[in-house]
């Protein structure tokens, strides 16, 4: 990645660095609700607020908008901490809770009051929405708006006291119900919650709405360029106004599109849905849309910042084919994994030439990308396993892998011809017979003669069980919000394979949960979570090629 990529922000920035105007500072934030697991959508607001303060030597914080008790959960904070980490942003040693702040943005409320900018409001829910009023139709006042700052302010501490059941009553700011920005019809500074909040306990029973707490968080904190997705455009009239009547630090807030892949939903709430209606394995099943699914699925996280920064940063709202991040992944991997051969669907091979117990150690190259890789040993027997899919007994035409009296390569091996086929009583294949040439060890001939197939193999004496979990796209339609019916009704049924006893090679036996493998001719994987020794298990990060299998009904 650059130094510093190029995007209007960045020009925004340059252009205040050249005129001073927050005194030579950049500084960013990311500001999550800790209310599920980040999605890779947020993967692009990390990449560009932490890269915009590393690229102009500022800071960058971590801040959670922590203000809806009822939903957020200390599992979200340490989840989204993992994620930012993990992803190489550098918030240094303090993380910022808008919790942090309750008793300014409380006393900074009460200013308000005082001043005649808020007042207490007794309008349910539904009356607030009535009193709003609509796009084409002015709202109008609440019977508390007329109410003097003294009563107000007297209401506002009784609020806080706990005197109020939840929901009972609002702080409304005190801005213009004929605006032509919704936001701005007397919006909702605090209501009454009745729930332990992660960090504060029972302290607060009022809770700062996320419009009137947002820009105050940025306030205190010195934020010079205040990042917001698009969504949020409407809402910076009400920010400017919040700061404006407090006469405090304002920072510049700049909008740019969000990041919308193919293939999936990024709503929160439609994430928590797949979660709790048990259609995934949890946030971090590998077929969701979140980072901490990313990581278990293999995704480098240079892969993923790679990725978000190759598309760049505007205005315009788009929607990216997620093969373009796959194919990221793939190239990144494709330099840096080490290969390995496993045999997901093992179909028997005896070698019938072979000498009785004898073990060969061949040497095999570890990365033809990269030499320093080396090579590894690994042993090659009479008895092997390779892929059923590698045999066919009537062969296709092109079918260039083995058959009957068919010879092919075997990786780094030898050439060997299938001699006879072996099956049960129901006609199944259960092993083939074959013959070797022990003169193009290797995989090469003296006598230059050539064989279009080549196969991976692994000699089943050695090999080491595993599961293997094959994962294809959660849906079976482009954009499942915009399809027909329910969402929900476009999961991909097909989205996760499970391979019970695949055969690896005997030098994946020690293989760490989290690291990365190219199966030859297979695809990228790496060791799974559930992964332990002896029951080894691994996740299908991308094929080899652009390959997916399309879903059908």
């Amino acid at each position: 990645m650059s130094d510093k990529p190029r995007h209007f922000i960045q020009d925004i920035v340059d252009a205040d660095l050249a005129s001073n105007k927050w005194g030579g500072k950049v500084h960013t934030r990311f500001p999550p609700e800790p209310n599920g697991y980040l999605h890779l959508g947020h993967a692009k607001s990390i990449w560009l607020n932490s890269s915009l303060a590393k690229a102009n030597g500022g800071k960058f914080n971590l801040r959670f908008d922590d203000t809806n008790p009822a939903k957020e959960d200390q599992e979200y904070v340490d989840s989204i901490v993992d994620d930012v980490r993990w992803m190489g942003a550098d918030f240094g040693e303090k993380i910022h809770f808008a919790s942090d702040y309750f008793e300014q943005m409380y006393a900074w409320a009460e200013k308000l009051v005082e001043a005649g900018k808020a007042y207490v409001c007794e309008l349910t829910p539904e009356q607030m929405t009535e009193y709003r009023g609509t796009f084409d139709k002015p709202g109008k006042d609440s019977p508390g708006r007329g109410r003097s700052p003294k009563d107000n302010l007297d209401l506002l501490r009784r609020m806080r006291a706990g005197e109020f059941p939840a929901g009972a009553k609002t702080l409304r700011a005190k801005i213009d119900m004929t605006s032509g920005n919704i936001n701005l019809r007397d919006p909702v500074m605090y209501r009454i919650v009745k729930a332990p909040h992660h960090r504060t306990g029972d302290t607060w029973c009022i809770y700062p709405s996320y419009d009137w707490a947002h820009g105050l968080e940025d306030s205190l904190e010195g934020i010079t360029h205040s990042i917001c997705t698009l969504e949020f455009e409407n809402h910076r009239p009400l920010y400017d106004w919040f700061l404006d009547a407090l006469g405090i630090h304002h920072p510049q807030q700049i909008e740019f599109a969000r990041g919308n892949l193919t293939y999936t939903v990024m709503s929160k709430r439609k994430l928590l849905e797949l979660v709790k209606g048990n259609h995934v394995r949890g946030w971090n099943d590998p077929r969701m849309p979140t980072i901490s699914a990313a990581r278990r699925r293999g995704i480098p996280s240079q892969a993923l910042l790679k990725f978000w920064e190759d598309i760049g940063v505007t205005k315009q709202e788009s929607v990216i084919d997620v093969g373009r991040l796959e194919a990221t992944v793939r190239d990144f991997l494709n330099a840096s994994a080490p290969r390995r051969m496993a045999v997901l669907r093992p179909l028997k091979v005896t070698i019938t030439n072979w000498p009785a117990g004898q073990v060969e150690e061949l040497d095999v190259v570890n990365n033809p990308e990269d030499e320093s890789a080396g090579t590894r040993k690994v042993p090659f027997s009479g008895s092997l396993y390779i892929e059923a899919d590698d045999f066919q007994e009537v062969p296709e035409k092109k079918f260039f892998r083995l058959a009957p009296g068919k010879e092919v390569r075997l990786r780094a091996a030898y050439f060997v011809t299938c001699t006879e086929v072996v099956k049960d009583a129901s006609g199944a294949i259960t092993e083939l017979r074959c013959t070797y040439d022990p003169k193009t060890k290797g995989g090469d001939s003296p006598d230059g003669r050539k064989v279009k197939g080549t196969l991976h193999w692994v000699s089943a004496a050695h090999a080491v069980s595993a599961e293997v979990r094959l994962y294809d796209r959660l849906f079976k339609v482009e954009d499942p919000d915009a399809a027909a019916g329910n969402y929900l009704d476009h999961l991909n049924p097909r989205s996760l394979e499970l391979l019970k006893d695949a055969k690896l090679e005997r030098s994946l036996g020690a293989a760490a949960v989290g690291e990365r493998f190219q199966f030859e001719r297979v695809g990228y994987f790496c060791v799974d979570l559930d992964s332990k020794p002896g029951a080894l298990v691994f996740n299908r990060t991308v094929p080899l090629k652009d390959s997916w299998a399309k879903a059908k009904d």
